[in-house]
């Protein structure tokens, strides 16, 4: 492969992966715990974008049960927003495999 041919490569991956990275900025998964008592909304870099908390599950009394439904809720989003992100970046990054020095 020449050099131009191999700039020519690059330039293109470069404008897909920015197109992949503005589709997981506005590209939302949603994770639960508790029976969907609580869900948190992230975008596809993890960015949290909402949290809806039932209220039967805020018991003054038992705030730690509260804050574990909540990371697990956190975990379950951020979890399902990094298998988005891979889906999505896993064809581009098999691409560049077959670049030369890369990998």
């Amino acid at each position: 492969m020449n050099p131009r041919q191999l700039q020519q490569m690059a330039q293109q991956m470069q404008r897909e992966m920015q197109k992949i990275q503005e589709e997981l900025g506005v590209t939302m998964v949603e994770g639960s715990a508790g029976g969907g008592a609580i869900t948190v909304q992230m975008n596809g870099h993890r960015e949290l974008q909402g949290i809806t908390i039932s209220p039967e599950v805020i018991d003054p009394d038992d705030v730690e049960m509260l804050q574990d439904l909540l990371m697990a809720a956190f975990s379950d989003a951020s979890k399902k927003a990094q298998e988005m992100a891979e889906k999505r970046m896993g064809p581009l990054m098999g691409g560049m495999k077959g670049m030369p020095g890369l990998f």
